[in-house]
Parts: C-alpha cells; sequence; structure tokens
C-alpha cells in the first residue's frame, strides 16, 4: 500500500472532522492540508487514491476507500485514516460495498507478484533485500516483511525455490549438469551443490541419471564453415555446432546432452537445415533464429542479450559494451561475454556479430577462424 508524500507524522491519527480556523496548532494545520485533498478525492470518487487512505463517518460507523459509490457523507461527519487497522481501533467497521480491506490485499498482493517476476528475470544475479528495497522503493525489512506476510517464504527462500525448479527441468530434459547448473542461474557447482544436494535429496549427477532420457533428433551437413550439426527436440532446434568432422559433432552433442536418447534424422530436419545455409550464404538475410523454431533454456538475463543479438542487422557487429547498454545493463559487459560463449545454436543467435570494443574478434565457441569467416561472408554480401 503506497501513501501520500505530503503525509507527515501527526497525520498518521484520525484527523478531527472539523478544527478551529484560530487554531495555531502546527500539527492541527498539516492535517487540515493533507484532509483537503482527501475529501476531494471522496467527493470525486476518485479511484486512484484507493490504497492510499480510507475516510469514515461518525454517523454510519462505517469507513469506506475512496472511490466508495455508497452516498457521499457529510464533511462534519467523516474522519481519515491511513489504514483500515487504524479505523478499526478507533471504533468503525469496514463498508460491505466497496470492501476496503479487501482492496488492500489485493493491491499487495499485486506487489508482491511484480517482486515474484523480478527475481525471476534477476536470477542469474545477486539480489539482496537492499537492492530489492530500492528497486520496488520501500525499507529491506518492510519489503521482507509484506511478502513472507503474502507468500510465507522470504525472497531470497523464493529465489532458491526458482533456480532449483529450473535445474530440475534443465536436467529432466537431457542437459548436462554444467549447462542446466549456469542456465539455472548458480554461480559455480560448489554452490550448485551446496544449496541443491539436500532439496534434490541427491546429487544433481544422480538425479539426473534418474530422469527420463530426452529424445533429441540431428543431422550433419556441408556448410561454409566446415561440417555444422543441427539436433532438435519436439518443440524446435536445441543445438547448431560446428567442427571438423560427424565425430567430433556427435561427440559434442553427447557433452551437452549426455543423457538425451539422440539419433539420425537427416530428412526430417532438411528443411531447417538448408533454411540455416541460405542465411549463412546471404540468400535470406532475415533474422533466421526469429524464423526457425527454438527450444533453448537458460536465465531471463541470457535471454535478454540473445534477443538483443538477434537485432543485430546482417553484416553488422555490436562492441560487447553495446550490447550491455542495449540490454540495460551498462556494467555487465563479463556477463554478457558470458551469454555469448554459452549460446547453444549458432547463427540463429548471431553472437558472431559481438567483437571488443576496439574491433578486434574476441572468443568464438566454434574458433575465431570460424567468426571471421562469417562476418567476412556477411559483410561481402552487404
Amino acid at each position: 500500500m503506497t501513501t501520500n508524500a505530503i503525509l507527515t507524522a501527526e497525520s498518521l491519527q484520525p484527523m478531527p472532522a472539523r478544527q478551529s480556523k484560530s487554531s495555531t496548532n502546527p500539527s492541527t494545520q498539516s492535517a487540515d492540508a493533507n484532509d483537503k485533498p482527501r475529501w476531494n478525492a471522496v467527493v470525486a470518487r476518485d479511484a486512484a487514491r484507493d490504497g492510499e487512505f480510507v475516510f469514515a463517518v461518525s454517523s454510519t460507523g462505517v469507513y469506506c476507500r475512496p472511490s466508495c459509490a455508497a452516498r457521499r457523507p457529510r464533511r462534519e461527519n467523516v474522519q481519515f485514516f491511513l489504514t483500515p487497522e487504524q479505523a478499526e481501533q478507533a471504533g468503525y467497521r469496514a463498508c460491505l460495498r466497496c470492501r476496503p480491506k479487501s482492496f488492500r490485499s489485493h493491491t499487495e498482493a499485486d506487489g508482491v507478484k511484480a517482486i515474484c517476476r523480478y527475481i525471476e528475470q534477476h536470477l542469474d544475479e545477486p539480489l539482496t533485500l537492499d537492492r530489492l528495497g530500492k528497486e520496488f522503493r520501500q525499507s529491506p525489512f518492510h519489503l521482507q516483511r509484506r511478502f513472507k506476510a503474502v507468500l510465507g517464504i522470504t525472497p531470497r527462500a523464493y529465489a532458491d525455490s526458482c533456480r532449483l525448479r529450473m535445474l530440475k527441468r534443465n536436467l529432466q530434459a537431457g542437459d548436462s549438469v554444467t549447462r542446466a547448473m549456469y542456465d539455472a542461474g548458480y554461480g559455480s557447482s560448489s554452490r550448485l551443490y551446496e544449496k541443491t544436494a539436500s532439496q534434490l535429496g541427491m546429487t544433481p549427477d544422480k538425479y539426473r541419471r534418474g530422469a527420463i532420457a530426452a529424445s533429441i533428433r540431428y543431422a550433419c551437413a556441408d556448410s561454409p564453415l566446415g561440417r555444422m550439426l543441427i539436433a532438435a527436440t519436439d518443440r524446435g532446434i536445441c543445438s547448431i555446432q560446428f567442427a571438423r568432422t560427424d565425430g567430433e559433432l556427435i561427440e559434442g552433442l553427447k557433452h551437452e546432452f549426455p543423457f538425451a536418447a539422440r539419433k539420425v534424422d537427416a530428412s526430417g530436419l532438411q528443411a531447417w537445415v538448408s533454411a540455416l545455409l541460405r542465411h549463412m550464404r546471404g540468400k535470406d538475410q532475415d533474422k533466421v533464429g526469429a524464423a526457425l523454431p527454438l527450444d533453448i533454456r537458460a536465465t531471463a538475463f541470457h535471454r535478454r542479450v540473445w534477443a538483443y543479438l538477434q537485432s543485430i542487422p546482417f553484416g553488422a557487429t555490436r562492441s560487447y559494451s553495446q550490447v550491455a547498454e542495449g540490454i540495460g545493463r551498462p556494467s555487465a559487459v563479463r556477463a554478457v561475454a558470458r551469454a555469448c560463449a554459452t549460446n547453444p545454436v549458432a547463427v540463429a543467435i548471431p553472437c558472431h556479430r559481438v567483437v571488443r570494443q576496439d574491433g578486434s574478434m574476441g572468443g568464438y565457441r566454434w574458433g575465431i577462424e570460424r567468426k571471421k569467416a562469417l562476418l567476412e561472408m556477411e559483410q561481402n554480401v552487404v
């Protein structure tokens, strides 16, 4: 529940309906200054002020929210309170028509939902109560108390549950423990085992071995960068790799999805292979990643980086710092580089278009020479 910026310590108490115009008491003058805009809100039935205060009517013994549709009371019978609890302590009961206590609980629940969405989108970052408090303009103590009152757990416990849920989903999908770990927002393997062994009832490795194997189809083909492998689940492409031989590609797929059931399906994946090759050769410069169905799991931060990469025009480049600024995180240059390095679908998400500030290549998962070749092909076409 929000409060007026103009509220003073004196205004936290109910204000008498009338004050003597000759009174010189500073707290009375402050109360009058606050009462006038509140009364105007009641007269206008201003729903935007609901949740900021309630007004009580002495002639009926009922308190309401500002937008209540009941007959407007006489001004001299009205008192104002910041919360329903204060009104009840003064002997008033809640209006059955506008239900002011119900409105406040919905407002608090909506506020906690917003905090949950923020936590879910920043699982790979340190989320302290101070940071959450600054983001939502609340004191850390008040934020945690409200959060726990609605959900029954602290924001930290909620973040841990989200990471664990994502980890389990990724392991069940056939990801390696390392990939599942980073995609779920765990910063290191020691933290992963420390946090999850007791929650899973076993180590992540044992949990993964007991999971149902995912089914992955794959196909290998020649490309301008050597042999290329495309792998897909029933939902879409989950891996695009480059290597010198098919053996290296298959080993790479096995390393990335060690427990998946892998099978060759050249004919079934031919349309996607052809689309990717056309794009690489400049015959189709549209955003191929948007056209091809992708089944990739990652943190919200990685997804923001990858979505930005897909917006870089064919043949153009951006620096790591430009990408960080483009997603609104100018200090996260190293995290951007890590997101590029862990991109599982080469070319579909064009991490090769990200270079160092001085224009040099930087790193590339499939080798610097392939990165140079990709950029030269694109720039020559453009």
